[in-house]
Formats: structure tokens, sequence, C-alpha cells
């Protein structure tokens, strides 16, 4: 559409650089492949014309375009259910765990929330499908003015857009949106004065002045709405220069007061068209009349603005721009009324969130009776996983509360959801606001819950436990359940800290806990065990507290409820499993729990999952799978905007014997000092370099840390060993008889044997060292068995059994060579040379040239996946899958996929 005022049509003028980035990208578009462009400039540089020009590029791509509505702001995915408009009757062939996500952020399901990542996979599914047909353009004008549930939403679909035929462009104003940071961006400024000039030339009807076009062309910064506008509102005298320009020209914010004057000329009922235009979506039109006839305002009142060319034929503003200086610049009264209007003819059962919200702008003063029904409307925005909108319906809802402790309670409320969005500040300022009117005891306990939470989230964990013990305790006896789960959060976060920020101790957190009379209850959960089961271990003793943490694994093993609200489970599970030897049942639960997140989109947990499935994999010697695991989880933290977590990757660096890396990622996070250092404590064993391990050890294992310290009891002993510090060696054994006859399983007893074998007399130590490796191969902890081969050898070494220590170094050798951990394989090749024999060097992995992503399809699909599932589990669209195969065949020169395993492996 041609820039216009007043309904004067002028030519698309200059704008090269920025149509010849709209053409690449159409073009790809056009030839299958995707395209992602957020143009951001101030109001009036020619947004909204250069999206008019790509909306017409041509008939051969199918074009869906919305606008941002101010006024809807608040209404979570009311945005993305406009643009998907066209599809909706799709919805239903969508995968099931994407069907059900967006039916649930649309209000079709009233189940758990909806994950917003797992929305946008399907969002991304219904467009890639869409786009089979015909390639398209997603156009969003006005994106700042989009709710933030959509504009996530779709931010997430960009950045996996790649083979899909689909072209997305947004418009916003600069610096506005954080969320498109990294997406490919083009900046619109004011039009090069040559250009500019050529504008304002073609706008006028008569003749121009040349020093009055350059002064208008420097007053306005080259802004072409600017330019249009002032042509269409300068007289003639002023446009040959007999007369003087306005002292100050429409740039910027002044534009919307220029509209606003020109909007004051029109008779009152089209300006009450206008505002209820302004406050609406213009994709609904029967709703706008409806809106329109409660209002009194007939259909031809609409004409005036038609005529001016403020309105379009389809009911909408020419340029975005007028629609905010409608909205903006009306009566506080008048608005009210539109929104009484519009609340009217919303259905409050079927259409809650938009017939509350709507009531509320039309509300002034205090009204209890429209507080509770935002309130209602908060529940179902937090189920469709609306938290910006759950949010602002508490806030309003407080607002208008006549009574100061149901105020108090849903600014709490409202402050639990912005930290649900990862908003401390945001969530402070609203429990200050709380404070004066919590007088029950457990709104005053959530509102420390969360000023706990809000901490934890500006990394500052000092306090935090102790607020959640005294929360916890002021609620146990009314809310038991409540008080436990407050009591497991502090117990999160002394672990977190490793016993040492916090002020609260976990041996002092361990005695409170089990002296709470929310403690007792006759059917534990899970969360309930775990959190006895640590608290036994740290305040009574291993022996009491191991039927509690197995019970604790066992009904998790069984539990139908794997909603995560805290410490990811895969983290306490595994920590759990550790603390008890037992790998059978950790294994089992990281893989429930991993399937769990994948089936229904948790994202957030996934990325935890993720991190505790490599480890088990990289101890069951498969460290391929442990990488292949953290490279997905790298790109879910692409995804997912958020930074990669290293700690779980120095264990695998450190059997790796990668120095230099696992080093600097030991460094790279925070927390969980004892973990990352028993990981490097791996590395030093496998260089031979015993005391510097001892050094990193020893502190876990003062601090005795549940799911920590034990893991770490056989380094210790080696290490002990091998440097000459006998007493820490005998203290770590001493422990290791203690807890793993408790245990009883193959992992510990194995490791027990071998840790005795080490500082056992001749005549015992051969046969514990058989023990040893006999448990071990009854395990999936492979590297552990490596290594008893591999200490079993050397021991026989040094007795001058070269025959046999030769069988058990050449085992070790292979073992360690064929997981890739590089440092214990030197260490066995070394000590098998020394019987005689020289082992074969490793050979060297051949890549193909696939890149990170590609590996990651072919191991999926050679695992046999289907594309649909490939899809799903990397965050991509159907068609990018199709795309990628093309493309490792050719690499890999094979033709089927059913040659893809040999071809990886060869």
């Amino acid at each position: 559409m041609p820039i216009g005022s007043g309904g004067r049509s002028v030519p698309f003028i200059g704008r090269r650089e920025e149509q010849r980035v709209l053409t690449e990208l159409l073009d790809g578009v056009r030839d299958g492949h995707s395209g992602t462009l957020v143009l951001a400039g101030e109001p009036g540089t020619g947004k909204t014309s250069l999206l008019d020009r790509a909306a017409a590029s041509g008939p051969d791509v199918q074009v869906v375009r919305i606008f941002g509505v101010e006024s809807e702001m608040v209404l979570g995915f009311a945005a993305l259910h406009r643009l998907l408009r066209p599809w909706l009757t799709e919805i239903d062939a969508l995968p099931t765990p994407q069907r059900d996500a967006l039916r649930t952020a649309f209000g079709g399901l009233a189940s758990v929330p909806a994950d917003r990542y797992l929305v946008g996979m399907a969002v991304l599914t219904l467009l890639a499908e869409a786009a089979v047909a015909q390639p398209m353009l997603c156009i969003v004008d006005d994106a700042h003015w989009l709710d933030r549930a959509s504009v996530e939403v779709l931010a997430f679909v960009a950045r996996r857009l790649h083979a899909e035929a689909i072209g997305l462009i947004f418009a916003t104003r600069p610096h506005g949106l954080a969320v498109f940071d990294g997406l490919p961006a083009l900046t619109v400024q004011g039009m090069p004065g040559d250009d500019a000039g050529s504008l304002l030339a073609a706008s006028i009807a008569g003749r121009l002045d040349g020093a009055v076009a350059a002064k208008l062309v420097d007053g306005t910064g080259g802004n072409p709405l600017a330019l249009v506008e002032l042509a269409g509102t300068l007289t003639a005298e002023q446009l040959t220069g007999t007369a003087p320009l306005p002292r100050s020209l429409p740039v910027g914010t002044l534009l919307e007061s220029h509209y606003r004057r020109q909007i004051e000329q029109f008779p009152a009922e089209t300006r009450a068209l206008l505002l209820l235009v302004s406050a609406a979506p213009t994709e609904e039109p029967t709703r706008l009349w409806r809106a329109a006839a409660q209002l009194g305002v007939a259909a031809d009142r609409a004409d005036p603005a038609l005529s001016a060319g403020v309105l379009t034929d389809s009911l909408d503003f020419r340029h975005p721009l007028i629609r905010s200086a409608v909205y903006r610049g009306a009566d506080a009264a008048d608005r009210r009324r539109v929104h009484a209007a519009l609340a009217a003819v919303c259905d409050p059962v079927l259409d809650l969130d938009r017939h509350a919200w709507h009531r509320a702008e039309a509300t002034i003063g205090l009204d209890e009776e429209v507080a509770a029904e935002l309130e209602r409307a908060s529940e179902n925005a937090r189920i469709r996983g609306g938290y910006a909108e759950q949010a602002a319906f508490l806030s309003r809802a407080a607002d208008l509360s006549p009574d100061p402790q149901d105020q108090a309670a849903r600014l709490v409320a409202a402050a639990r959801a912005h930290l649900a969005l990862g908003e401390p500040r945001a969530a402070r300022a609203l429990l200050d606001r709380a404070e004066r009117g919590l007088v029950d005891p457990v709104p005053r306990a959530l509102a420390r819950q969360a000023r706990a939470t809000a901490q934890i989230y500006s990394g500052r964990f000092t306090d935090v436990p102790t607020i959640l013990l005294e929360a916890a305790e002021s609620i146990a006896d009314r809310e038991p359940s409540l008080a436990r789960k407050m009591m497991f959060e502090a117990l999160q976060a002394i672990v977190f800290s490793d016993d040492r920020a916090t002020t609260l101790t976990l041996r002092d957190l361990a005695r409170e806990v089990l002296a709470s009379p929310a403690a007792e209850t006759p059917a534990p959960t899970y969360t309930d065990l775990f959190l006895t089961g640590y608290a036994t271990r740290t305040a009574v003793g291993y022996r009491a507290a191991v039927p509690l943490m197995r019970a604790a694994l066992a009904t998790l093993d069984t539990a139908e409820n794997l909603a995560e609200e805290c410490l990811p489970l895969a983290v306490i599970s595994a920590f759990t499993a550790e603390d008890v030897w037992d790998d059978k049942v950790g294994r089992r639960a990281w893989q429930r729990l991993e399937a769990h997140d994948r089936a229904n989109g948790a994202l957030g947990t996934l990325r935890t999952t993720l991190m505790v499935g490599a480890t088990w994999e990289m101890r069951a010697g498969r460290f391929a799978a442990a990488s292949a695991r953290h490279d997905e989880l790298a790109q879910l933290s692409d995804v997912l905007r958020q930074a990669h977590p290293k700690i779980q990757q120095v264990e695998l660096l450190a059997w790796s014997g990668r120095e230099a890396e696992a080093r600097a990622a030991a460094t790279a996070d925070v927390g969980f000092d004892d973990v990352i250092n028993n990981s490097l404590a791996i590395l030093e064993i496998g260089l031979g370099r015993y005391a510097e391990a001892l050094v990193g050890l020893l502190p876990s294992f003062e601090r005795d840390m549940p799911g920590v310290a034990n893991r770490s009891l056989h380094d210790i002993v080696e290490a002990g060993v091998r440097s000459g510090d006998h007493e820490a060696a005998k203290a770590a054994l001493a422990r290791m008889q203690e807890r793993v006859p408790v245990s009883g399983t193959p992992w510990g007893l194995g490791l027990l044997a071998r840790c005795r074998a080490l500082m056992a007399d001749d005549e015992q130590a051969e046969e514990l060292y058989r023990e040893s490796a006999d448990l071990l191969a009854r395990t999936q902890i492979t590297v552990e068995l490596a290594r008893t081969h591999l200490v079993y050898g050397e021991w026989l070494r040094r007795r001058r059994r070269r025959s046999d220590a030769r069988a058990q170094l050449r085992k070790a050798y292979e073992m360690f060579t064929s997981m890739g951990a590089t440092a214990f394989a030197e260490r066995a090749r070394t000590e098998l040379t020394a019987t005689g024999e020289r082992p074969r060097g490793r050979d060297e992995q051949v890549t193909h040239g696939l890149t990170a992503q590609e590996k990651q399809v072919a191991r999926l699909a050679a695992a046999g996946a289907t594309n649909d599932e490939i899809a799903a589990r990397l965050f991509l669209s159907t068609s990018t899958i199709e795309y990628h195969l093309t493309k490792i065949f050719r690499k890999l020169a094979i033709t089927s996929r059913r040659k893809l395993a040999g071809a990886l492996d060869d």
C-alpha cells in the first residue's frame, strides 16, 4: 500500500538497501529456505511501508499479517491466536504433546500449564505444514504491543526456522524487546536528503520551494511519515515560503499529537468508533460492531474517518501510530465506556479473560466482584502458561480489592507469577506492597517463600534457608504439606551452595526438619521421603537414612505426577542413587524423567535431566553418548536463551584427559564446588598427580554432604595410597566399610573390594581385585571396572607377573581407549609397554565434515527415530530434518538411512 495522507497516494521512494534485504529474504523463502528479520525504527520511519511492499511481493507467497494491539497486551497468546486463525482447524493433526499444549494455550484444555516452548514447537509445526503447499510470509507489525506470551513464542519460532519456506518479519520500536536480541535485524532510519526531498515533492500537488523542502527534511530528520503528513497539512503559502512553517514539526511523539488534532475534528460518534477500533483487534469485526451497538454508534459513523484516509476499508488504521494516538489521547471516561462495551459483548465463561480485563479497565475505584473475576481469570492464565497475563490480572485485582487481606494475598500471588517469569525485582516490589496486609499465617508464609525465591534468582543464598525454615515453621500445624515443601526448598539451597554460603547449616536444618510436626505424614510423597532421608542422613546417620532414601527412589519410580516445582528431580534422584551406590535405580529414574520431560515439553527441567543423563552415560563408558547429550544440552540452552551449564561437563572432560578444557569448565559455573573438585580429582588421578587429587578431595570428605561425598571415597583411597597419605586412605576406607554393606549394591561393594585390595597384604589383594572386577561387571559403571583392571594390572606387574599383568592391562587399555579416556588409557599403555607388549594406537574417528547438528540428526536417524521424532527432540521442523538428512547422505556418500549406522561407525 503506498504511503498517503488524507487519501492522497504517493509512490514508494528510495529504501534501496532495505528493499534488497527484504528481496533476499523472500527469494530464499521461494527457494525453500526460511528467514527472519526484525525491522527496528522510531515511529514514522517507514517500517509499515516496507512491510506493505513485502506483503505485495507476489501471488506465489501466502501472506499472514497481524498488528500489535496495546490494549490487549495483557491477554496471553491473544496475538498468536490471531496469527494462526487460518490454520486453527489443523491443530488436531499436530503431534499429541504439541496439540495439547497449543489447545491449552488457547483455552481449549484445562490440563497442566502449557509449556511455552512446546507451544512454540506446535506453532513451528503448524506453519511448516501450511508452507508445504505454498511459501509463506508472516508479518508482525507493532511487535512491541504484542502480549508477552505471543512474542516469546514467535521469537522461539524465529530461532528454529531453517528450511520450511517461511519468512518471519517483525517491526518494532528500537530497544524495545530483548527477546529479539540475536535475530537478524535492520535499523530503519530517516531517509537520506535526496530521497526525502523526492518523497515530499511527490506528496504535494502544488509548488514546493527548495529552501522550504530542505528545512522540512532537516527538521523531520527525513522521517517519511512526518513528511507525508506535513504535505497534507501545510498551506500553499507555507510550502512556497511566503508564510512561516510551524514551530514544532510532527516527529516522534509529536506525530501522535498531530494525529490527535486531526481526530478531534471528527464528529463525536466517529471519535467513539475510532476509540473502539483502537481497543479491539480488527480481525474480529463482529465483536467490534456489536460493541459499537452497545455504545449506540451506527456503522455509517465510520465514513468521515474512511473519507479522510484515517481508516482503511478493512476498518484498520492507515498507520499503527494512529491507533496509539487514538487510544492514548482519549479521555479516561471515554476509554472506560469503550471497555465496558467490549466487556458486554465478551462471553463471561467462554471468553473469561477478555471479559474480566475489559470489565476491569471499565472500573474506577474498588470493586470486589470485578477483582474476584480477575482472580479466576488469572488461574486460567496460569493453566495456559501465561504467567505475564496472570501477574497482570492479579495486580489489577489487588488494586480493585476493598479488603486489605484480600489485596495482600493477591499481591503475593502476583509476585509469585513474576518469579515464574524470572522477574525478582517486580516480585519484590509487590511483596513490599503486600507487607501490611499479611495477617494470616499462610499468605505471610507464601510471601516469605517468594522473597526467598527472589533472592535465589539474584544469586544470594545466604539467608534463603533461614527464611524458608521460618516460613515453614509458622504453618507446620496448619499446612503441613506446604511446610514440607518449603523445608525441601531450604534443603536444596544448602545443597546448591555446598553448605558454605548460607547462615543455616545442613545439620541445623536437618534437626529442625526431624523435630517439625509437619514431618509426620501417613502417605509420604517422594519429595517428603527425600527430605526426611537427607535430614536423617545428616542428623542421625547413614544407616538410618538408607531405607528412607531407597523408599524415595522407589516411590519416584512409580509416581504418576513427575511435574517439578523445585530442584529438578533428576538431580535429587541422581544424588540419592549415588549416595547408596545404586546405578540401576539411578539410571532408571533418569530415563523415566527424561522420557517424561520430552513427552510433556518440559524443556526447563530437560536441561538438567540431560546433564544427569550425560553423567550416567559417561559412567557406563559411553563417552560419545554423553557428549551427544551435552551437544543437545547446548542446543537446548540456546533455544531457551540460557547459559549452557558446564558443571556436569567437567567430569566427562576429566575422564577424557582434556585438562585445559576441564579446568576452564570448572570455573564457568557457581555452586556445587565439591562436585567440581571431585571431578577434577579424576583428571589428576588419570595423570598420576595423586597428591593434587587428594587436596581437592579432602574438603568434600570433611563436609560429608549427601549425594556428593560418597562418590569420591574410593578416589581418596587410591590418591592417599599412591601419594603416601595413608591416614587419609584409612579414613575413607573406614567410612566405606561402614556404609557400603548397608547399601549392599554391586557398585558399592565392587569399589570397596578394590579399595581394600589397594591397602591389603599380597595374600588378600589378588582375591579382592578379582572380587571387585566380578562385582563391577554386574553394573553399568564401566569406567570403574576399567580402573579395577588397571590397578590390578599395575599390582601384578610390580610383582613381576608380567603375563597376568599383561591380560589385565590390555583389557584396561582397550576399555579406556574405546571410551576415549585418554589419560587413563595412557597410564595403561605405559604399564603395558613395561610388560613388553606394544599396544596399538587409537584410530582417529572420521567426522566426514558433519556439523554438530548434522551429527545429532544422523545419530538419531541411525537409531531408528523418524523425522517427526527427530524434529520433536531437536526442536526443529520436519522440513529442516529432511534438509539435514539430504546433506548428511551426500557427505557420507550413502543413499539410505539404513546405511547410516555403518557409515557413522566407519
